[in-house]
């Protein structure tokens, strides 16, 4: 198949969703921006049908939507727009910044403003997977150790166990967060690249599409095609803009899988190592010392938490305290019973 086919059938298929999205939305002002956005991308399907036929290409038949594309609106009308955006903007369905997490903004009113709300949020969210990759070794980690302490085998089966409890979440952690970057980025490499194409072939209805979703923001009609020309006659710019507000795709929220993969498996290995210290080392009363260096890591997590949930510091450290702690507890006591049990 050509290239000017496969375009086709994903503007057919992108008006064939914005249909089931626009039934979703009936009797909403977003129903006949939705109608609008179906018979945009119907129009851009007869660009490139016509594009075949100056080649000399066969016609495209009737369009019949596939398997997948059939899921995705069954799931549309069963759980709502909102909650399949993701999936919608996978299928090159425009708009579903609409239905994003975040309260609604303004709509930018110059070239400058657009993608500015977008810039420095990949420090904090950063930060923010370190904290929770530190507690999820820690606490795992923590509860696999005393679990085995609880039973009563010798220091070098916990710390094997340890050991053990560490390499395996660590490198679950990182391989998941590899595929799952990754994953992301090649989504958006797709989508941004048949962008690229739509934008050189038809920027004229790509500008006004734009306009369409800026309306349905609140922006005075006028104003909304008055910017979105203006956007168009940068391309780069043009096309950061039709990735945030067509597709709802943010490219700052995107890393390299490589790096996400070496961080996720730091992180996990600082928390795990925490509990495992004192019994690599030798201490004295290593369960206890264990005990100790797990409850102030579990507070001092709790305590960085309250950065990204805005609660006092002290209540989300003893919080973080508490529920690490019962998990703690927990597995070593039932440990115990089963080193009876099955001793």
């Amino acid at each position: 198949m050509s290239s000017a086919y496969d375009s086709w059938r994903e503007e057919m298929q992108s008006a064939w969703l914005y249909r089931v999205v626009a039934e979703s939305e009936r009797g909403t002002p977003r129903e006949a921006l939705f109608r609008e956005l179906a018979q945009a991308a119907e129009a851009q399907a007869e660009i490139w049908r016509k594009t075949l036929l100056d080649r000399g290409e066969a016609p495209p038949g009737p369009f019949r939507p596939d398997l997948r594309a059939r899921v995705v609106a069954f799931l549309t009308r069963r759980f709502k727009p909102h909650a399949m955006r993701r999936v919608l903007a996978a299928m090159k369905v425009r708009g579903m910044v609409l239905y994003g997490d975040a309260a609604p903004h303004a709509t930018p009113t110059t070239r400058d403003e657009v993608g500015r709300r977008h810039r420095g949020s990949g420090a904090g969210n950063a930060l923010r997977a370190g904290v929770f990759g530190v507690n999820d070794g820690l606490v795992s980690n923590a509860a696999l150790i005393y679990g085995v302490a609880g039973a009563g085998p010798a220091p070098e089966i916990i710390v094997l166990s340890g050991v053990a409890g560490l390499l395996a979440g660590a490198f679950s952690m990182a391989a998941g967060e590899y595929v799952s970057v990754r994953s992301q980025r090649e989504m958006f490499e797709y989508q941004i690249g048949l962008e690229r194409d739509e934008l050189e072939k038809y920027p004229d209805e790509e500008a006004a599409e734009l306009a369409l979703i800026y309306a349905a923001k609140g922006m005075n009609a006028d104003e909304a095609k008055r910017i979105a020309e203006s956007l168009m006659r940068n391309p780069e710019r043009a096309l950061d803009t039709l990735a945030r507000e067509e597709l709802g795709l943010n490219p700052d929220e995107l890393g390299s899988p490589w790096v996400a993969a070496v961080s996720s498996f730091s992180a996990f290995t600082a928390g795990a190592a925490l509990p495992l210290l004192p019994f690599l080392f030798g201490a004295g009363s290593a369960l206890a010392a264990s005990i100790a260096l797990t409850a102030l890591g579990l507070f001092a997590v709790g305590a960085s938490m309250s950065l990204f949930t805005g609660r006092h510091a002290l209540l989300s450290g003893l919080r973080m305290l508490g529920i690490g702690g019962a998990a703690g507890l927990a597995t070593y006591f039932i440990g115990a019973w089963l080193g009876v049990t099955l001793g």
